[in-house]
């Protein structure tokens, strides 16, 4: 027996081929516990042990726009494209975040597209004096290279603009190596960090310290661009946003009425030598 020290959503933990290897809750894929699991396989194991009882579910599981929910998963622990909530479906991209409008069975998603860039944006506790720009960002780099395994060439930037600490992850299909671990679960094992939530076996989460002074994150939210443009439709928009975006039609349609009706009557006092 052995202990995963990268997951404790495992059971049935062995030594094979000297590293640890265990099998991941709700799915039973076997995962390599030197490296991060994929998200698909943690939100899975998620979703199982909220049904069973073991755990309580996260009072903030619903804070993203659809929340977790049970995924599909392929054997390679990857998201399949097309998931599914009964007789509703949704294309995902390989961040497991839905990118397309919720519809019956029917749908196709063609491809698993490609989150390239992992925006995530926290906010510290007030505070008098500023942050040190060049120490939070050793930090950030250093934990990030560290403690989830990510190539330091998929660190865009790490940006500080007092409260808000800006972390930008670009991974592109073409950048990533063979056993590179993805921005993706990269981000997922953060933020469940950064919430108190670790999935790591010890529990214990990021503690965030600069120059030696502790620092409180109140808020962090991510996004996602893929290589795609998402594809959902202006049903899936806010009301406030279409009638924001009416009124900009209107007054542009407003304004090209105007200046036809001016160059009209200007028309008719202009004269023209033959």
């Amino acid at each position: 027996a052995c202990v995963c020290e990268k997951n404790k959503r495992v059971t049935n933990c062995r030594v094979e081929d000297g590293k640890c290897r265990c099998d991941a809750i709700g799915s039973g894929i076997t995962v390599d516990c030197t490296t991060l699991t994929s998200k698909c396989l943690l939100m899975k194991a998620e979703v199982m042990g909220s049904k069973s009882g073991r755990r309580e579910k996260p009072k903030d599981a619903f804070e993203d726009t659809d929340g977790l929910y049970d995924p599909e998963c392929e054997n390679s622990g990857a998201f399949k494209a097309k998931q599914c909530n009964g007789t509703t479906c949704w294309c995902v991209n390989t961040a497991g975040v839905r990118r397309t409008d919720k519809h019956d069975s029917d749908l196709k998603c063609n491809q698993l597209v490609r989150t390239m860039w992992i925006i995530i944006e926290m906010k510290h506790a007030e505070r008098n004096a500023p942050l040190n720009p060049e120490s939070l960002k050793k930090f950030f780099t250093d934990t990030i290279t560290s403690r989830y395994q990510l190539d330091g060439r998929y660190i865009a930037s790490v940006l500080y603009e007092k409260p808000f600490i800006t972390i930008d992850l670009k991974q592109n299909s073409s950048a990533k190596s063979f056993g590179d671990v993805d921005i993706a679960d990269v981000a997922y094992y953060f933020e469940k960090d950064v919430k108190g939530q670790s999935i790591f076996h010890n529990n214990a989460g990021l503690n965030v310290s600069i120059d030696n002074e502790p620092v409180k994150l109140e808020k962090t939210v991510v996004y996602y661009v893929d290589e795609i443009a998402p594809e959902f439709s202006m049903k899936s928009l806010t009301p406030g946003l279409i009638a924001v975006i009416v009124v900009v039609v209107i007054a542009i349609v407003a304004a090209i009425v105007v200046l036809v009706l001016t160059r009209r009557r200007k028309g008719k006092y202009v004269k023209a030598e033959v």
